[in-house]
């Protein structure tokens, strides 16, 4: 049975263990422009001894950012930075990914730590937009309601993304379709309440990401993993739900999608998610079944023994941290340690006497 400390092939890669650093935004890019924060930070946690590490969401367009600090791939200056950082992470031993996305009805806001508002139009700030003219929440503005048209530019703007991401370096490419950032807006009928092609059905709501994955794939090559993450649920009756995932993942391997990242919520604030341990590892078991499709497990996993059982389980093929990396950056190594599973190369030469 696999353990979490196997290697893991997906299509041409082979990641040295089945731990993956999850995309987190860092507030800290420059006109969309990497800056050297993101190299140490993302540097530090390869050299920590994950199997991937993962770009933050990074916005296919200006408008597709969530804060004026956001990670971009919307120009051609954007790629020399994150060559310099895809470079070093493979001298670390781990696979570089990078996620796309746009933040449609979330985009425009002010930094989290300098208070989440909104950023106006005169202060640097950018009409937002979504599927339908419907605010995220109190105190978001109004989504402008995409046109198909402008649906079918912002395709292309993900295309264009993921062409400059193989430039850059990345070998594993996930597009975001999670958290109520655009793509998850059309997904849900909470934000979704289109009379169009766009809207209504359900094959009409996943048409959008149907659609990007298809453009993507023309320029991603087909023997890199391609990634999608999902909210599994909205955790609200009138939601997106868990049946809906597993149809939309059945959908998504036909078009040669790889693996699907199970997460959830965020489609509207206030929601009641019953946050704890592992609650998210059912959805990523359930589509790994269902949809026979590799599935990556996040959300509160934080303890060794746990994470390699719910592999060896089989429950997923891959676990995905997030703030415990924060917290941790050598967390694969220790974890390694825990459970005797110290593979050589894992711990860097220059860090060999602390460990």
């Amino acid at each position: 049975m696999p353990q979490l400390f196997d290697p893991y092939s997906i299509k041409s890669i082979t990641l040295r263990n089945r731990i993956g650093v999850s995309p987190m935004c860092q507030y800290s890019s420059e006109n969309g422009h990497a800056t050297d924060w993101h190299l140490v930070h993302l540097g530090t946690r390869a050299s920590g001894g994950a199997g991937l590490v993962m770009m933050e969401a990074t916005a296919v367009t200006p408008e597709g950012r969530i804060t004026p600090k956001d990670n971009g791939l919307y120009l051609d200056t954007h790629v020399s930075k994150l060559k310099q950082i895809t470079t070093f992470i493979k001298t670390q031993g781990s696979t570089p990914g990078i996620q796309l996305a746009h933040a449609g009805r979330k985009g425009s806001r002010e930094v989290p730590w300098v208070g989440d508002s909104p950023v106006e139009l005169n202060q640097g700030g950018w009409q937002i937009v979504g599927a339908s003219a419907v605010p995220f929440g109190d105190g978001y503005q109004t989504p402008h309601p995409l046109n198909p048209k402008e649906i079918t530019e912002i395709v292309v703007a993900f295309k264009n993304a993921a062409k400059r991401a193989l430039e850059s370096g990345f070998e594993f490419l996930e597009i975001h379709a999670a958290h109520g950032y655009l793509l998850h807006s059309f997904l849900s009928p909470i934000s979704n309440h289109r009379t169009d092609n766009y809207g209504g059905s359900f094959a009409n709501r996943i048409r959008f990401l149907l659609e990007v994955i298809e453009s993507v794939k023309t320029v991603w090559p087909s023997h890199l993993p391609l990634a999608v993450r999902l909210s599994c649920t909205d955790w609200v009756e009138s939601g997106w739900n868990l049946n809906d995932s597993i149809f939309l993942s059945i959908e998504l391997k036909k078009l040669g999608v790889d693996l699907i990242d199970c997460s959830s919520g965020a489609i509207a604030p206030n929601i009641k998610i019953p946050v704890k341990k592992h609650f998210q590892v059912p959805f990523a078991e359930e589509i790994k079944k269902k949809a026979d499709i590799a599935t990556a497990a996040v959300g509160l996993i934080t303890e060794p023994k746990a994470a390699n059982n719910l592999i060896y389980k089989e429950q997923a093929d891959m676990v995905l941290l997030a703030r415990e990396l924060l917290r941790n950056p050598y967390w694969p190594i220790q974890a390694a340690q825990y459970l005797n599973r110290v593979n050589p190369g894992l711990i860097p030469s220059q860090y060999l006497r602390g460990f």
